[in-house]
């Protein structure tokens, strides 16, 4: 039998062996296992990579759009022909707009007069048409895409040249009347009809809000239709109770886009009049004569200033829009 030696005991009163605490891990050791300092380098490098792929972004919002902004809006207190330097004139610009120049008062009427009457017409014509596709036809992506053309080539010079020749002299709408025993005119050299074309022109520029009410219809819940029915409404009374109703945010989308591009409005008042707004200034559309006055009569500053007043009156317009849609503009949440 084999004693094992007693473990050594304390006596009462006297301090036991000293303990050592144990080893603590370097500082270094401990940072490299924190998961926050990895969460950081790891979203630096998520950083880097997304400014790398907005940086071409950034380049175009600084160089070609605020650059250039800045730039005009310094020139249109200025007296600048593109030949010479600029001069600084102050407000002569806008006071010249308003208060010496009678073409360019004639040219914010004639574009106010075609924005106000071309818009309601077009969006209205689009509704109707929507409302039209919306029953379910056959072939309904072949007519949406038929019907979306005009939208893509209303704008060109192409389109402008045929609108001239089919309301010219010897154009389609003549030859038209001429079976009936009227007898034509030239309707885009008559300033009491040239504009009347452009106008005709824009409506038939339909198809974008086209596809964007008839998206919108396609929205509305059908339940509220059937209900409707029960309830002994017609067609017309559903339209005015539901669709209209439910649309108002559609209708207020469309509109607004179609404000600013109708005050934006070129090519074809360039085309039709022969670049000069013509006939008696009737289609001298605003963007027209600010192209008149900085590139073909290098009068830059005054073109600056033009620019800067439009820029105003569709950012007004609007602004003007977005207070007066919350007393028409029906949203599904609203109480």
């Amino acid at each position: 039998m084999t004693l094992r030696p007693a473990a050594a005991e304390t006596a009462p009163g006297t301090a036991g062996p000293p303990v050592t605490p144990p080893a603590q891990a370097p500082a270094r050791r401990r940072l490299r296992h924190r998961p926050g300092r990895r969460k950081n380098s790891r979203a630096r490098s998520q950083a880097w990579a997304a400014y790398l792929f907005l940086a071409p972004w950034f380049i175009g919002l600084f160089v070609i759009t605020l650059g250039p902004m800045i730039a005009s809006l310094y020139l249109s207190f200025t007296d600048y022909s593109l030949l010479a330097p600029a001069h600084w004139v102050g407000m002569d610009n806008y006071d010249k707009l308003f208060t010496a120049d009678n073409r360019y008062m004639n040219s914010l009427k004639v574009t106010t007069t075609y924005v106000f009457v071309s818009v309601p017409l077009q969006l209205a014509f689009a509704l109707g048409l929507a409302l039209a596709l919306d029953k379910g036809l056959r072939g309904l992506s072949f007519y949406r895409s038929i019907f979306y053309l005009p939208s893509l080539l209303g704008g060109s010079v192409a389109i402008s040249i045929l609108w001239r020749k089919i309301f010219g002299v010897d154009g389609i709408v003549n030859t038209f009347l001429g079976w009936f025993g009227y007898e034509g005119q030239g309707w885009v050299t008559s300033p009491d009809t040239a504009l009347w074309t452009l106008i005709i022109l824009h409506v038939w520029t339909f198809g974008a809000p086209m596809v964007i009410f008839l998206a919108g219809l396609r929205q509305i819940p059908q339940n509220l239709y059937e209900a409707a029915r029960v309830d002994g409404a017609g067609r017309l009374r559903q339209f005015r109770s539901i669709t209209l109703p439910l649309l108002t945010p559609i209708i207020f989308f469309n509109a607004v886009l179609e404000i600013i591009k109708s005050f934006q409005s070129f090519t074809q008042s360039f085309v039709v009049s022969g670049g000069n707004g013509g006939p008696v200034d009737s289609t001298l559309f605003y963007t027209l004569y600010l192209y008149i006055k900085g590139f073909k009569n290098y009068e830059m500053g005054y073109a600056a200033a033009m620019a800067w007043v439009l820029l105003l009156i569709i950012g007004a317009l609007t602004a003007v829009n977005f207070l007066m849609s919350r007393f028409w503009v029906f949203y599904g949440d609203d109480n």
